[in-house]
């Protein structure tokens, strides 16, 4: 994948596309194709001092100059009050993605290749530069501009005071007592210690958000490079908070990495170019969790950590399609062990082993994570060890009543929740405000249940141990009919609190009634739902969480956080979504040629947008009205790992047999 000079021929232009690099365990770097950062989340180095969580943005940027034959070639890009006041961009005349981002930049007769990648399992940055310079001398002036604030906030000069001490090949930087000090280490030049700040970079992502938009940066000094005439210079740059990190051969260590991620794209057997990209994505999420010790998901780039609905919706896609089936056992044993009344976390507390449980569904997605788990590893031990109990637990805790009012009504439907708790996925609330009410009956909720019940009835038929709830899945079909089949809409109703209170509004979660493998609606149903669906809520990139006919209908997800909150389930598009939405379509039309080639159509736009927000990944959310603009996390866990799921198992048709019911 690569980009050229029309991708940023203005600034604005210029910083539309972001990249992401991570280190498996929580940190991060990313900015914007430009190098511009654009929002507070940006930085070369975002280290995760408690993986995955306790990120703190350490290093901001490089900035570089490049002196030769009396001329200086300012190559950053920065914003700021005044304006855009470095327009290094105009030198750039290539970004390239193999797999790491490569900005070539060139001048005069002088070529500069810059590559960002980080170090596996470590807190580590490493900027690979490759100079090939012209017939004169010349120098190339490196400048970091540094912080050590946590990533959610920002900084203002003298609110730290960072310790420098200049060290073999480099500095030690310290502002912080809780927190071990940065190191910039170059494999090439000197460095010259200064001590200033860049005052006011402007971070054009939180005015859009309606956050403060101004930051100020440290520059402790700078390093500087001496390149001869004609010569060709190939060196390291790197920040780092792991002491014992000394290794410079940024070669070497960019090789093992390519090796890293290639082995797995490799190793998950597909050729389409699609699903490699997808792949390869897969891999950012998938993270350890130091105080368990084990693996766990990251919901998003740049500012989610990971949550248990979240991680169970993403698994299939992120570890199963991709041939990760050891990682999909660490990660449905970390939340196992997690398990509380009956409830897998919704979130953990960072830098703590205790975890929230405010979730009615990320409990009931872990039954059809570990139904597509056995689907892929037929390893019904694994399961039968480790995780039968638990799933025994769960549906007992529902059945006779667990936390935050979850219980299993005489109906058979699982009700939970008050007017001021959210348990749901579309869980907004913003001082107070609980922006989408869903207490009570909630029709995905008792999709899940209904699933969750007949997964647990044919896992004791596989172990020989009988059914605990006789009837009740039959119980529950008929009560789910009776409630919230809307017969005049030809839809499903999206909650019910009685019957005579009941929640008709276009939603996409009733979705999941029809493409969960084990569904209580009729053929006929199942069409006019996914019809309805695609009519009201398909928005290319995913599917509208309400209907645009709906008067508190939001179809553009901008403002300040009231503002956006207002419109996160109210209209906003999902491209999650797209997974269910392309499963529940192929399997109302029986998985027939024609529904194959709708689904590789509802597929394709999807092979642009990976190109055109974050680069190679997929974005949390879009608006619900055109031109569908990408909003929110520019690279999401449930986004990636669904329409890869999606794409492999229904488009291609490569998945694995369903389990014998």
């Amino acid at each position: 994948m690569h980009f050229g000079k029309q991708s940023w021929r203005t600034f604005r232009h210029g910083i539309e596309r972001e990249w992401l690099v991570t280190n498996g365990i929580g940190g991060y770097g990313a900015s914007t194709l430009i190098n511009a950062n654009t929002r507070k989340y940006h930085g070369l180095l975002v280290a995760a001092h408690n993986p995955p969580g306790w990120r703190v943005v350490q290093l901001a940027k490089l900035d570089e100059r490049y002196s030769a034959g009396g001329v200086t070639y300012n190559l950053a890009a920065n914003e700021t009050g005044y304006g855009v006041t470095d327009s290094g961009f105009i030198h750039l005349q290539q970004v390239r993605f193999e797999p790491f981002p490569t900005f070539i930049y060139s001048f005069g007769d002088t070529a500069v290749r810059k590559t960002v990648f980080m170090c596996y399992g470590q807190n580590t940055t490493v900027i690979l530069y490759q100079v090939d310079n012209g017939l004169e001398p010349a120098v190339l002036q490196i400048t970091p501009l540094v912080n050590c604030r946590g990533y959610h906030y920002m900084t203002a000069e003298g609110q730290l005071d960072f310790q420098q001490r200049v060290i073999p090949r480099g500095v030690s930087l310290k502002a912080r007592e809780d927190l071990p000090p940065l190191r910039l280490l170059c494999g090439s030049g000197r460095y010259l210690p200064g001590g200033q700040w860049f005052r006011g970079i402007a971070y054009a992502a939180e005015r859009e958000r309606g956050e403060p938009c101004f930051e100020d940066n440290y520059i402790p000094g700078r390093f500087e490079v001496e390149i001869g005439p004609g010569e060709s210079r190939t060196f390291a740059l790197i920040a780092t908070v792991d002491p014992d990190f000394e290794d410079l051969d940024g070669e070497a260590l960019l090789s093992r990495e390519r090796e890293r991620i290639e082995l797995l794209v490799d190793s998950a057997g597909y050729d389409d170019p699609m699903v490699r990209t997808l792949v390869r994505a897969a891999d950012a999420f998938i993270v350890e969790r130091r105080a368990t010790g084990t693996k766990t998901v990251i919901a998003g780039y740049p500012w989610f950590t990971d949550w248990g609905r979240d991680t169970m919706i993403a698994l299939p896609g992120l570890t199963l399609v991709t041939g990760r089936f050891d990682d999909a056992r660490e990660i449905l044993f970390t939340f196992a062990r997690q398990c509380r009344h009956g409830l897998i976390p919704n979130a953990f507390k960072i830098g703590a082993k205790d975890a929230l449980y405010n979730t009615v569904d990320a409990s009931l997605w872990y039954f059809q994570a570990v139904y597509k788990f056995l689907q892929y590893t037929k390893d019904f031990k694994f399961i039968q060890e480790i995780i039968f109990p638990v799933l025994k637990e769960i549906a007992e805790s529902y059945r006779t009543g667990t936390d935050y009012e979850i219980r299993t009504d005489e109906d058979g439907l699982i009700t939970a929740g008050s007017p001021d708790i959210q348990l749901t996925w579309m869980d907004a609330k913003v001082d107070g405000w609980v922006v989408t009410p869903r207490h009570g009956k909630a029709v995905e909720i008792n999709a899940l249940w209904y699933n969750a019940l007949n997964v647990l009835e044919l896992l004791c038929r596989q172990y020989g141990e009988q059914f605990p709830y006789p009837g009740l899945p039959e119980r529950t079909r008929e009560s789910f009919q009776r409630l919230f089949w809307n017969e005049r809409e030809g839809h499903f109703c999206d909650v019910v609190v009685s019957e005579q209170e009941r929640d008709c509004r276009l939603r996409p979660n009733q979705l999941l009634a029809v493409s969960l493998p084990y569904s209580m609606l009729s053929k006929e149903q199942s069409k006019r739902v996914v019809h309805r669906v695609w009519q009201k809520l398909y928005a290319t990139y995913g599917i509208r969480s309400l209907s645009p006919d709906d008067p508190v209908y939001s179809g553009v997800y901008i403002g300040d956080r009231v503002q956006r909150d207002g419109g996160y389930h109210q209209g906003t598009t999902w491209s999650w979504l797209m997974g269910p939405f392309i499963t529940a379509y192929r399997k109302t039309y029986d998985y027939s040629p024609d529904s194959r080639r709708q689904a590789a159509s509802f597929i394709n736009p999807f092979r642009d947008h990976l190109r055109d927000h974050g680069v190679g990944f997929i974005s949390e959310i879009f608006d619900g009205n055109d031109p569908v603009t990408p909003r929110g996390c520019f690279a999401q866990a449930w986004g990636v790992a669904e329409v890869l799921r999606a794409y492999v198992e229904d488009v291609l048709e490569a998945g694995p047999e369903p389990i014998e019911k």
